[in-house]
């Protein structure tokens, strides 16, 4: 996989544009280019006359939230920063291949409640933030002129979700021109219903747009090419396309010896699906699809290509700090390569459906992946404004569009992304039985409710029973679009939803955070499919998955920290990842790394000895990987390692030989080096050493790519971070970073990972945090950019990128 080819995919809804040079008839352009904008509502904001020469010039996905400022005037939910209202405006001609063609906006996602115009004439309205929407620009088109695209954005209710949402055109943007009779949008479906060593069938359908007034005899043909590009199984059919609709078709393809998608060997194949008429080409596109099948088992727990795998997933919410929403391909990249690295196989799309390329990674990287519709139904949550639990909630919400809405949102999730491999499962709602909160039932006065608002039954909510009702009607719609994967929700308060009809409706059923409920619910409901859908990080919360055959997964909270769902302030974010906000490792990375990968290794890391009575066990948020200490202080060194055995040794002094995944030493401090060994079968296999560093001295920086693709602006990440003179990190350094670049590039961002900051996002400066820093360096153009970070006191440190 290479970034530049990545990044060039024009993806429309999981389409890639026909490359061919006999299927040019369809085009599409990445349309994120030479937007202006302006925060805050105008009169007549999409009429051709507005005087828009102020406005900023944006670069899109944006999002203008992230901008801030951070202000205890807005809410802890969506991370302190406002929201508000927002334009977009872009002026452009046709280009010279789409004249004469049906032309399209797509819209892979605007937060939210957008309203779309083209040259004045209003094209329709989506209140949804997630959804991905496209609207025909050829009625009110001028082919051989100017034309301008308007787009208003109200996120005028800011405290309107659980987390950061950020507000704008926060995902790309595409244009797109096809011949009259074409493919219709997500008109493509691709499973695989039998698959053996041997041999495989896949079964194509294809929806043809019509827009002509008569009926046209079109030839459709699919073909499946492997990753050599070499076609391996041809079909086509004849079908009338009647017009002013969509004509089906069907066909079948028969794969010999497949190469079957997986975690571990991600094997796609490219699916073309071409249109012609008396041999004319018309239209054609290209997906990448892969071979696999998926089972869910009630006794025995998942099953991919027929054998057996727990799911070591992690749940993701949109933002990358720094960059809020708008987050390019390549941020995730890097953070899902770290995730990989860990052990995790899966992925858990929170609370909403993702940015068309994450989805691409999933498909490319090996992770199964659960893509979720709402977090809220017919009735909204509480969003927190003064802090988690505090003070008085906000009802705002996706909740007001819901039965306008939601099976059309559903749909178009569930087209979108049907062809991918990596999904594995629809989910239609994330803990919209969370008790109390909004609905009630007469048991929550009696059992265990680990997750409850207020205190037992409250007669004045809406009632549980409501849950089975709406699923059942959701599992229908769903169904109605995709029948290859099961039907799934995240359930909160399993002992009031198992008093209604919801658990039964679904085909697997997900349990937040309620492991303990496993082995009664599995006797209780012997049919019933049961995994952990979200769960905390502890061993038991694993060994619940790990020692239980029909436990197929476990989903923590969460694999990255995240904007929102803030505590007081002036915290306004959420610490739960394995990664901080910087896309950096905690020390509960590496204890999960122990649990989930065989790779030998070891992690090492230290806090103060608990105190007398205090519990053996260190909170792992407390664990530093650093060894300077009050000398003489007695602290407690903790090693994580998933080897036979390790032993830590202190200044080649060994301090003994422990066994298991999580292993301690109450130490007094000296200075000097740290250092863990892991053991197999008596022989060293894997070392982590921590050395105690002196004053700081220099900034060092390490590019994750030097070599940028300046026409997709891609972005380059830098790794910023205090040494002292041997080159070791200063775990304590807060020093001001400035970041200057000559050439044409520019800073949009920087990140600490700290979750109480209230710098400013865009400024070229920002303080250290644990020592390190993250920096996001764009492109405006080709050529050597150089950037430069300084620190006052500490050597200065430059990096050289090149942009082509």
């Amino acid at each position: 996989m290479t970034r530049t080819f990545l990044l060039t995919l024009l993806l429309l809804g999981g389409w890639l544009a026909a490359t061919s040079a006999h299927a040019q008839e369809r085009h599409t352009l990445l349309f994120n280019d030479d937007w202006r904008f302006h925060k805050g509502d105008v009169a007549a904001g999409e009429t051709a006359g507005l005087d828009d020469h102020a406005w900023r010039t944006v670069l899109l996905p944006h999002d203008w939230s992230i901008e801030g400022p951070f202000s205890q005037e807005w809410a802890s939910a969506t991370a302190f920063l406002p929201g508000g209202v927002g334009w977009y405006r872009k002026s452009f001609e046709v280009p010279a291949e789409m004249r004469g063609k049906k032309v399209f906006v797509y819209f892979d996602g605007v937060y939210k409640n957008s309203e779309v115009w083209l040259n004045g004439h209003s094209l329709g309205k989506r209140p949804s933030g997630f959804a991905s929407f496209e609207y025909e620009l050829t009625p009110y088109l001028n082919a051989t002129g100017r034309n301008l695209l308007a787009v208003k954005v109200d996120h005028s209710q800011v405290a309107d979700s659980r987390w950061y949402t950020g507000s704008g055109i926060y995902r790309n943007v595409y244009l797109v021109g096809t011949a009259p009779v074409h493919v219709a949008r997500w008109g493509v479906g691709f499973t695989t219903p039998e698959v053996t060593a041997a041999a495989a069938t896949g079964q194509v359908t294809v929806a043809v747009t019509n827009a002509n007034s008569a009926v046209a005899p079109v030839l459709v043909k699919a073909s499946l090419a492997d990753a050599k590009g070499k076609v391996i199984a041809t079909a086509q059919q004849q079908v009338q396309a009647q017009p002013g609709t969509d004509t089906p078709a069907a066909l079948t393809l028969k794969i010999n010896k497949p190469t079957l998608w997986s975690v571990e060997n991600p094997n796609l194949y490219k699916l073309r699906v071409a249109l012609s008429v008396q041999g004319k080409p018309l239209d054609a596109v290209e997906e990448e699809v892969g071979v696999r099948t998926i089972r869910f088992d009630a006794a025995q727990g998942f099953f991919l290509n027929g054998k057996n795998l727990k799911l070591k997933g992690v749940c993701l919410h949109d933002d990358a700090g720094a960059l809020g929403v708008a987050v390019p391909l390549e941020v995730w990249e890097r953070r899902l390569k770290a995730l990989k690295e860990v052990g995790c196989n899966s992925i858990r799309m929170s609370h909403n459906p993702h940015a068309d390329y994450f989805y691409t990674l999933c498909d490319r990287m090996g992770f199964l992946v659960m893509d979720e519709a709402f977090d809220e139904w017919e009735v909204g949550k509480n969003k927190w404004v003064e802090g988690w639990n505090v003070g008085t909630p906000a009802k705002f919400g996706s909740h007001e569009h819901f039965q306008e809405w939601a099976d059309r949102d559903l749909r178009d999730m569930i087209l979108r992304n049907r062809n991918r491999p990596s999904i594995s499962m629809w989910s239609i709602g994330n803990e919209i039985d969370y008790p109390n909160d909004p609905y009630s039932h007469e048991v929550l006065n009696t059992g265990r409710n680990p997750q409850i608002y207020g205190k037992g039954y409250l007669p004045d909510h809406p009632p549980a029973s409501r849950l089975g009702v709406l699923a059942r009607h959701l599992v229908e719609v769903a169904k109605q679009y995709d029948t290859s994967r099961p039907i799934t929700a995240a359930l909160a308060g399993v002992v009031m939803s198992n008093f209604t009809d919801y658990p039964d409706v679904l085909d697997v059923v997900g349990y937040n955070y309620q492991e303990f409920r496993y082995p009664e619910d599995h006797q209780k409901y012997p049919n019933r499919i049961i995994y952990g859908s979200e769960n905390g990080m502890g061993r038991d919360a694993w060994a619940a998955v790990d020692s239980n055959a029909y436990i197929s997964a476990q989903y923590l909270w969460t694999g990255i920290d995240y904007l929102g769902e803030a505590g007081k302030w002036p915290q306004r974010s959420n610490g739960a990842g394995l990664l901080d906000m910087a896309g950096f490792p905690k020390p509960e990375y590496y204890f999960r790394q122990s649990l989930w990968t065989t790779k030998p290794m070891t992690y090492v890391a230290v806090a103060p000895a608990p105190k007398a009575g205090d519990s053996p066990n260190v909170n792992h948020r407390r664990l530093q990987p650093t060894w300077n200490w009050p000398a003489g202080e007695q602290v407690r060194v903790v090693g994580f390692t998933n080897c036979e055995a390790a032993e830590l040794v202190l200044n080649g002094k060994s301090l003994g030989h422990k066994t298991g995944r999580e292993v301690y030493w109450d130490v007094p401090y000296q200075p000097g080096t740290l250092l863990l060994k892991g053991y197999n079968l008596g022989k060293e296999v894997s070392r982590t050493e921590l050395h105690t560093a002196t004053a700081p001295h220099a900034l060092q920086a390490t590019a994750y790519q030097t070599k940028l693709a300046a026409s997709t602006h891609e972005l380059a990440q830098m790794e910023v971070r205090v040494v002292d003179q041997s080159g070791n990190l200063v775990q304590d350094a807060t020093h001001e970073i400035s970041v200057s670049v000559q050439g044409p590039g520019r800073v949009v961002g920087i990140e600490s990972g700290d979750l109480a900051s209230h710098e400013d996002y865009q400024a070229p400066k920002h303080r250290a945090y644990h020592g390190k820093l993250l920096v996001f360096v764009q492109p405006t153009g080709a050529g050597r950019i150089s950037v430069q970070m300084q620190a006052p006191g500490l050597q200065s440190q430059q990096v050289t990128l090149q942009a082509k």
